[in-house]
């Protein structure tokens, strides 16, 4: 057995273990992680450089810096502030949705999520909503809103180089007229149906954060100081080009900023630190990267092309498009979905003699659909200890959205970028 087919194993592993959930996620991503070393489908270099992502550097940073905004009583301040605004649930999410697709669009939509975790579950904390009614809106808006510009994701980035080696490009804000109906679909369903399929979690337990603490004796310079340091951390994300610093360097000068101050002590910053989104996401890393190194997720892509034949519709085409990368996305990154089908989108258009943008924005649209697991985009990953998430949660209110935003795109592609202009 080659390693192609050893990776479709694990692939069906991770899919089956996942939904059943007799181990915990993190355990499961572990797993398949090691095998894949055991089964010499990858060196041990490649299987752990999950745990040394910039995105796991980016999780641990802002879990410090977040759990500052806790430590310190800000988080539930800002809820209070934002609760007298937004009365119901719906509104709540109405709210953050917004918030959040908004700055997404211009920040990376991890940074997005990363920084206003801490701020919502302050908000459900002093609103007295669950926060896994709230969280799981946030992260699909942080996704939604990815595509509202140029910059809004790494996937779009992506896209755009392709196009530009064949002399073309993409508008700043030419992604939006996809993503933002996407985005505003995405609120109008959350706030009318989709409100019913979030999960309902009894978290009380698990409060280190709830409206219960005494804040009275921590020093208002903490509070003001954990608040500044955030929003300048968000500002560093924001320009990050100008500046030069990338995201994850931004957080981790934040973190320290935290620590170094006294804001937080060393203990507290380390408690703050989810230790099973860091194995769940650095684990499952690796699958990604064995199927984008044996060929197995191009073999997918490949297979599913073939089957719709040489004279297949191309509306046929943009569905197949779309749902390949749509599915994929969910169990890899949304960013190596999107690296690994640009080429296979690129050569399809050309052997149909299509317009590359048309495929290309199906592709990108497609693979920001990663809303029915915990692992196809890290912001999702996020959330999942904090919220009380299992595997079937973000299936049940994931994949909703997901059929939301299929039917949106598939009716606004054809008009804006047609196959055969």
């Amino acid at each position: 057995m080659g390693p192609l087919q050893i990776t479709l194993l694990f692939l069906l592993f991770t899919i089956v273990m996942f939904v059943w959930e007799k181990i915990p996620l993190a355990v499961t991503s572990m797993i398949v992680c090691i095998g894949l070393i055991l089964t010499n489908v990858l060196p041990a270099k490649d299987a752990f450089a999950g745990f040394t992502n910039s995105n796991v550097i980016l999780f641990v940073a802002m879990f410090i810096v977040g759990g500052a905004l806790f430590e310190t009583g800000m988080a539930g301040k800002i809820g209070g502030i934002v609760t007298k605004f937004a009365k119901t649930e719906r509104q709540l999410i109405a709210t953050i949705m917004i918030v959040v697709g908004a700055m997404s669009g211009f920040l990376s939509n991890t940074g997005t999520a990363a920084v206003l975790i801490p701020v919502v579950i302050g908000i459900a904390s002093k609103s007295g909503f669950s926060r896994s009614r709230l969280l799981m809106p946030l992260v699909f808006a942080a996704a939604l809103g990815g595509n509202l510009s140029l910059i809004g994701a790494p996937g779009n980035l992506i896209a755009q180089t392709a196009l530009q080696e064949m002399g073309m490009s993409f508008g700043f804000f030419e992604y939006a007229k996809i993503g933002l109906p996407m985005l505003i679909c995405g609120i109008i369903y959350f706030t009318t149906i989709g409100y019913r399929f979030l999960p309902e979690k009894d978290l009380q337990e698990n409060v280190d954060a709830g409206a219960q603490k005494d804040y009275s004796n921590v020093p208002r310079w903490k509070q003001n100081l954990s608040l500044i340091v955030l929003i300048c951390t968000i500002l560093g994300m924001i320009f990050e080009k100008q500046i030069g610093i990338k995201l994850e360097i931004v957080g981790c000068v934040g973190a320290l900023i935290m620590v170094l101050s006294g804001v937080i002590t060393e203990k507290q910053a380390y408690k703050a630190i989810d230790m099973q989104t860091i194995f769940l996401f650095g684990g499952t890393l690796s699958l990604a990267k064995a199927l984008e190194t044996t060929g197995a997720g191009e073999a997918i892509a490949d297979t599913v092309i073939r089957l719709l034949g040489k004279n297949a519709s191309p509306f046929m085409l943009l569905v197949a498009v779309f749902m390949i990368a749509c599915v994929l996305t969910n169990f890899m990154s949304n960013t190596a979905t999107t690296a690994l089908l640009v080429p296979i989108s690129v050569s399809i258009a050309a052997g149909m003699g299509a317009d590359p943008r048309a495929v290309l924005m199906a592709t990108v649209i497609g693979g920001s659909c990663a809303y029915a697991t915990p692992i196809g985009m890290p912001a999702n990953t996020m959330v999942i200890s904090s919220g009380g998430y299992k595997f079937m949660d973000y299936v049940k209110a994931g994949l909703p959205l997901i059929l939301v935003s299929t039917v949106v795109s598939l009716i606004l592609l054809p008009i804006f970028f047609p196959f055969y202009p």
